[in-house]
């Protein structure tokens, strides 16, 4: 899978049909707090992702895994990841700036993932067709879910193992093959899962990975009509080229949010809430499709809620993700951290007030508190993807729902109240694909369905609903006449 080099500097393959191949085209992978180079990885060429899509068609066609086989497969991968739980996560820690506690998370949540994943292979199934019209007294009609065929999943940086396993997960049990283009900027992760799922005994062919940048490796990928199906997730411009691209095959896109959440002045418990959206906007340094970033309160607890956000902010950890005490780490790199920043100023020339934060040290950003910001500002209206949270009062909850839906976006909103029929209300009326209840919009079970709305894309993940995407329903239909 690696070799070293004469410097010592670890050197990794692109995984194709079971074989890592190594060639001198390389990129770096950096350390995102250190800055310093963790490994070097071989960029595929166009000619290597035609083999590993190659490798996924014959497969599919000439190897077949029963239910109980990719079960079983999948379950001794939950296993092995189990026993190398800490030599992963410090990966995610390095590769991806992610805070040890966090990064420890991320895999154990990746292990029930796949364990939900093995656990639907087994399950799938079709449904009887009732014929109850003239003509048909002596036919019987049924449905069966077939694999579709090569998948082609395109994962992000900011939880590259978690994400990964709830497209690779489902994609085998349902008996799929699979070519992965993982983020440039954190592909070790996905090349250990590569290395554990052989080790767990997947046969080569079945799982194959390329690496480099979306506009070259990804656009290989899109552009090879034999991949029968796309996964992705990634950010709504990417999302709408792959749509366009791929024409009428099947695609799965999860693209981001600028999540709002809402605390009435009912909410059971405003100490909690203020907590919770700290809290889950500056987790993974705010890098997360479904972090907090826009908080609407009601008038009456606003000073209050302002004020216990504040002092949650500032009780938090910054710096060395390494440390176990630190809570919040790098952005994936100085530049995101820059732009970031520059919001910030902006929101601020513009009439916005930092409660605290908005200083940076390379690529850190401080967990930062906006006040008085309004809805124009980039801060508000598109994704910020950083430790930064604005808190917007409101008089009436028409006003809030109105202004939670004003947004091209639309994949999870959080709403706090202790008012069951507003709740109710809440679940018709505000636009998003999940509607999280006296919890923040960042809650997310991995065996439920996520997904989103408008432009937050399309289809559903979590292996249940992941392994629907990824079959096809076939009917048969047979005459007893």
């Amino acid at each position: 899978m690696q070799a070293q080099t004469g410097k010592g500097t670890t050197v990794y393959g692109n995984y194709i049909d079971g074989k890592w191949q190594v060639n001198d085209d390389m990129f770096a992978v950096m350390n995102k707090y250190t800055g310093e180079e963790l490994a070097r990885v071989s960029k595929a060429s166009k000619e290597d992702v035609e083999k590993a899509v190659t490798s996924a068609l014959h497969t599919f066609h000439t190897k077949k895994l029963s239910p109980v086989e990719r079960y079983e497969i999948l379950m001794r991968a939950a296993d092995i990841i189990k026993e190398r739980r800490e030599e992963l996560a410090l990966i995610l820690v390095a590769e991806v700036g992610k805070v040890l506690k966090d990064a420890r998370g991320e895999i154990d949540r990746g292990i029930q993932t796949v364990i939900a994943s093995a656990e639907e292979a087994k399950r799938i199934a079709g449904q009887g067709v009732p014929l109850g019209q003239p003509g048909n007294e002596n036919k019987m009609a049924f449905t069966v879910r077939v694999p579709v065929g090569v998948i082609g999943a395109i994962t992000p940086f900011n939880f590259p193992f978690n994400l990964t396993v709830h497209k690779v997960g489902p994609a085998l049990a349902a008996g799929n093959t699979i070519v992965l283009k993982p983020a440039e900027m954190t592909p070790i992760i996905a090349m250990k899962l590569a290395e554990i799922l052989e080790e767990a005994g997947l046969p080569a062919g079945f799982l194959n990975v390329v690496n480099g940048f979306g506009p070259e490796t990804g656009q290989y990928l899109l552009e090879d009509e034999r991949i029968a199906m796309f996964t992705f997730t990634g950010s709504p411009g990417v999302g709408r080229h792959i749509k366009s691209t791929t024409g009428i095959r099947r695609v799965t896109l999860e693209l981001g949010n600028n999540s709002p959440n809402i605390v009435h002045r009912d909410a059971p418990d405003l100490g909690k809430a203020a907590e919770l959206c700290v809290t889950r906007g500056f987790s993974n340094a705010g890098q997360a499709c479904i972090s907090v970033q826009r908080v609407y309160v009601h008038r009456d607890v606003y000073d209050s809620f302002v004020e216990q956000a504040v002092k949650v902010a500032h009780s938090l950890k910054v710096g060395d993700p390494t440390d176990p005490a630190t809570d919040v780490g790098p952005m994936i790199s100085e530049k995101e951290a820059k732009r970031a920043e520059a919001w910030i100023s902006e929101a601020i020339a513009q009439g916005a007030k930092a409660a605290c934060g908005g200083k940076r040290e390379g690529a850190v950003l401080y967990p930062t508190v906006l006040v008085d910001v309004t809805p124009e500002m980039k801060v508000v209206c598109q994704e910020l993807f950083a430790p930064v949270i604005s808190i917007i009062p409101f008089d009436d909850i028409e006003d809030a729902f109105r202004q939670a839906n004003d947004s091209r976006l639309g994949l999870q909103v959080g709403l706090f109240t202790a008012n069951l029929q507003l709740a109710m209300r809440a679940v018709h009326e505000l636009e998003f694909g999940g509607v999280i209840i006296n919890d923040v919009s960042t809650y997310r079970a991995d065996v439920m369905p996520y997904g989103g709305v408008k432009d937050s894309g399309i289809g559903k993940e979590g292996p249940r609903w992941a392994v629907e995407e990824m079959t096809e329903e076939r009917v048969v239909v047979i005459n007893l006449s």
